[in-house]
């Protein structure tokens, strides 16, 4: 099964916005009251009954069960003919809302996230159509949703062929609306299996991507171009009135400024991402968690190029390319001589040119570190391939020709080569 989510901008009319604005009102007081109720029954069990707060404690009785998914989901259905706001709005959409919450609790229980948070007028910003019914659900830019009907939308790209939209999701930005299909396809896409020619990554700060070809990209500053006017902009926030209407026009304004900056640096990392996959047919990076790399001194500089985000855009992009993607150990990379494997000792970050005592081998440090990358990356790779053939055995029919490391065999860069044998 293979599934894809497609992103297109919806050019909705005034009553479609008025819908819009009304399901994300809604589908925020059934957070916050969700959320409320599930603290309440959290904060009553937190002391013990004869340590009681003297102010004052949350009384709850004590057979009362646990306000979970399924329960709040029966107290909606009560709640909406007391309630006839409720009735407004999809029924599915609100379920949504509450297995939302419900797979925030678990995430900071398994890992050790924060506790969820209330949401205001900016923080509800999509809503979810689990199902869109039967029948004829696009027609050209149209696509036919619950409550809203025929949504206009900017066909930027077709649909491939044998995709059926599955659900649909609205979510508001700060340049308008936008509609996130689901598709899905009844397919079975194998792995892309090592091939071709290698090449190793090194991410840093001073040079974004430096490659074992030898290609060093420099490190656009996405924040540092429009920080100037963003500065700005939050300054003049600081004595707006709150929740009065200059104050909400001017978040505006910021929130599309800090929408700009984004849009620009996936729009990099994407044609990024694809440059690096043109003629390679293995991508190897380091495994590092970025999360560590912005608590430090750099934070701001970490947040800003978004190391994260591209290593997934990038491992997209090699699985829709058909490259081979793999992460490798991040440890001593620019301790280690590509060429000699010898260890050269910890280089300080102003040092930026690796030269070995050995062999005398002298390249750029993060093109040396790159090699490093890749380096372990065909030895991943080689150990993959012994182990499949071990499997399969010899002699047997399909293994006249196999890919199989050859660790003599190395050339000018370091490179464990690859060859064929009968």
């Amino acid at each position: 099964m293979l599934n894809l989510t497609y992103e297109y901008k919806t050019i909705p009319t005034p009553e479609q916005v008025q819908m819009i604005e009304h399901t994300l009102t809604v589908c925020r007081k059934v957070w916050n009251f969700a959320l409320r109720e599930r603290k309440d029954w959290i904060n009553s069990r937190k002391c013990q009954i004869n340590a009681c707060s003297i102010s004052g404690e949350y009384i709850i009785p004590a057979d009362a069960p646990y306000p979970n998914y399924a329960t709040q989901c029966k107290s909606l259905t009560k709640a909406k003919i007391e309630v006839p706001e409720l009735t407004t709005v999809n029924a599915q959409a609100l379920q949504q809302v509450l297995k939302k919450l419900e797979a925030a609790f678990v995430d900071m229980k398994r890992k050790g996230l924060g506790f969820p948070r209330f949401k205001n007028r900016y923080r509800m910003r999509s809503f979810v159509y689990p199902q869109l019914g039967k029948g004829q659900i696009l027609r050209g830019n149209q696509i036919k949703l619950p409550q809203l009907g025929w949504l206009e939308y900017v066909k930027s790209r077709e649909i491939p062929d044998g995709f059926v939209v599955k659900q649909a999701r609205i979510v508001r930005k700060a340049s308008g609306y936008f509609v996130m299909m689901a598709l899905e396809c009844d397919v079975s896409v194998p792995d892309v299996m090592p091939h071709g020619h290698p090449v190793g990554i090194d991410l840093g700060l001073d040079k974004f991507v430096a490659t074992s070809d030898g290609s060093v990209i420099d490190r656009p500053r996405f924040l540092n171009s429009l920080h100037r006017k963003l500065k700005l902009l939050q300054r003049r926030l600081r004595n707006k009135s709150y929740k009065s209407n200059n104050r909400h026009k001017l978040n505006r304004k910021i929130a599309r400024l800090h929408q700009r900056i984004s849009d620009t640096r996936s729009y990099w990392h994407f044609k990024l991402a694809h440059k690096l996959c043109d003629g390679a047919g293995m991508v190897f990076v380091e495994d590092i968690d970025f999360r560590v790399w912005a608590r430090g001194m750099f934070s701001k500089h970490t947040l800003d190029a978004g190391f994260g985000q591209f290593i997934s855009i990038l491992q997209w992009v090699c699985w829709k390319r058909g490259v081979y993607f793999a992460k490798v150990d991040k440890d001593y990379t620019s301790q280690v001589c590509p060429q000699c494997d010898s260890y050269t000792g910890k280089k300080e970050l102003s040092v930026r040119v690796h030269s070995c005592p050995e062999c005398g081998y002298t390249v750029h440090r993060d093109v040396a570190a790159a090699q490093i990358v890749r380096n372990r990356g065909i030895s991943g790779v080689g150990r993959i391939l012994d182990t499949k053939e071990n499997a399969c055995g010899d002699g047997l029919t399909g293994t006249g020709n196999r890919l199989v490391k050859n660790p003599r065999n190395r050339n000018k860069g370091g490179e464990a080569s690859l060859k064929s044998v009968s």
